[in-house]
């Protein structure tokens, strides 16, 4: 992100100042538009940041109101039976079967809060059965490749930042991020189980019991690295936060498991077909649903809502540096005139496949960064020519939730146990990031071009 930032600061600095050195306008003053856009988007980030906070405190407090229900849980046990046919490496009563079924769970929700140290432990637990410390498994690249094109219901940020931008259906983009998560979680499932055939995994270097490695002590660092999760850099809405729900020993039985899967499945196409009629009765729905869903498991409501509500307000308040950056450097290059000559150029070869120029950083930017990717969603859903409710706006809304930063995931997770050698994990990763731009063009394309 380093070298992103920077790059876009010195693309506009340069383009504005030949601008400037080749004007022969006096009213042409390229340098102090310049000044005056990079002002004026951190104002607007601060001003963004700070509408957000309401919406997202409703949201954040809704989801802690399913979570202390044990409707993680729930979902656990749903997937359990997937679970253990997608890895029969793993015993299915191992802590890390356990972990990954939670991590999933948290990310259907939208829960990135809870999936972070999910995610953590379960590459802590895989690692106790790897018989090849420093190399990636099987079965961790597979865990990552599902953990980045994961099936999303409530993308509850991406929603959250619609409604606090006016959209007139904020939730609209749920049939949408469904779609093109469903695809995506497919060809990450399938492109790990591909490629693992033509990326070997080199010779055991130790015996692993039946168990794995009890342990704690056993769990060496190649790279001597053991720094906790909390000293890890963190993408906003992501911060390791510990957690204290119970992992279910077993799971519903299989024909369970299938027709919630199915049932999920039916959603898709209902969702597209009436998703204009059923768009205004989403948020008010979740809102009813979660608190009815919360008294009939004897959740104090109101006092767990207000707890979440305060990790949403803190959310919020915690990404305006990130904002300030991502926005002031792009609100440089648009008035730099960069951005406007980048969409000329390319414009007129992504936009007949469903892709404006506008959209394109955005969905090469997305797997570097989660940040930086949602600056730039922010700044062009703040833009009154590309609204949330533009086709564009639905685009970039679409590919914030149902794309991951896939980079990041596989440093932090890989760099929790010390692996260096990811195998295929990268190449199924981006295979799924890729899918789900295409899900996600096409889906939005036809539904709102």
């Amino acid at each position: 992100m380093n070298a992103i930032f920077l790059a876009l600061v010195v693309i506009a600095f340069t383009t504005a100042a030949l601008r400037e050195l080749r004007s022969t306008d006096p009213e042409e003053r390229p340098m102090a538009d310049l000044s005056e856009g990079a002002v004026e988007a951190a104002g607007a980030a601060v001003e963004l940041a700070l509408g957000l906070v309401g919406v997202m405190a409703l949201f954040l407090g809704l989801m802690k109101i399913a979570e202390a229900g044990g409707l993680l849980t729930v979902l656990a046990r749903l997937l359990r039976p997937l679970m253990v046919r997608l890895f029969p490496d793993v015993p299915p009563e191992h802590p890390a079967m356990g972990a990954m079924i939670l991590n999933f769970s948290a990310n259907i929700l939208g829960l990135g809060n809870a999936a972070t140290p999910f995610g953590i432990r379960a590459m802590q637990e895989l690692e106790k059965l790897n018989p090849h410390p420093g190399t990636a498994t099987n079965a961790m690249a597979l865990f990552l490749a599902i953990n980045t094109s994961s099936i999303t219901l409530l993308p509850t940020g991406v929603i959250a930042l619609r409604a606090s931008l006016g959209s007139e259906d904020p939730a609209a983009i749920l049939p949408t991020t469904l779609f093109a998560t469903l695809f995506a979680t497919v060809a990450g499932i399938t492109s790990a189980l591909v490629l693992q055939r033509w990326f070997r995994p080199p010779a055991a270097t130790r015996e692993i019991p039946p168990g794995g490695l009890d342990d704690p002590d056993a769990e060496a660092d190649p790279a001597g690295d053991r720094r906790s999760d909390a000293d890890r850099d963190t993408e906003p809405g992501e911060q390791p936060q510990p957690m204290n729900i119970e992992v279910p020993a077993e799971g519903y039985p299989a024909w369970v498991s299938i027709l919630v899967l199915l049932g999920v499945l039916a959603i898709i196409p209902l969702t597209i077909i009436y998703g204009q009629a059923i768009a205004p009765w989403i948020i008010p729905g979740l809102v009813v649903g979660f608190l009815t869903y919360g008294v009939i498991r004897g959740v104090p409501v109101y006092e767990v809502f207000v707890e979440g509500a305060k990790e949403g307000f803190n959310v919020a308040l915690r990404i305006i540096p990130y904002l300030v950056a991502i926005l002031v450097a792009v609100g440089m290059l648009r008035e730099s005139g960069a951005l406007g000559m980048f969409v000329g150029l390319v414009g007129p070869w992504t936009t007949p496949f469903g892709l404006p120029a506008e959209a394109l950083p955005m969905a090469l930017l997305r797997p570097l960064s989660g940040s930086g990717a949602y600056g730039i969603m922010a700044g062009i859903m703040q833009d009154p020519a590309t609204g949330p409710d533009t086709h564009v706006g639905m685009l970039v809304s679409t590919l914030q939730g149902s794309t991951e930063t896939t980079f990041y995931v596989l440093a932090v997770y890989f760099g929790a146990i010390g692996v260096k050698r990811v195998r295929h994990t990268l190449a199924a990763a981006l295979s799924a990031d890729a899918v789900a731009v295409v899900a996600a063009v096409a889906i939005v394309a036809w539904l709102y071009l």
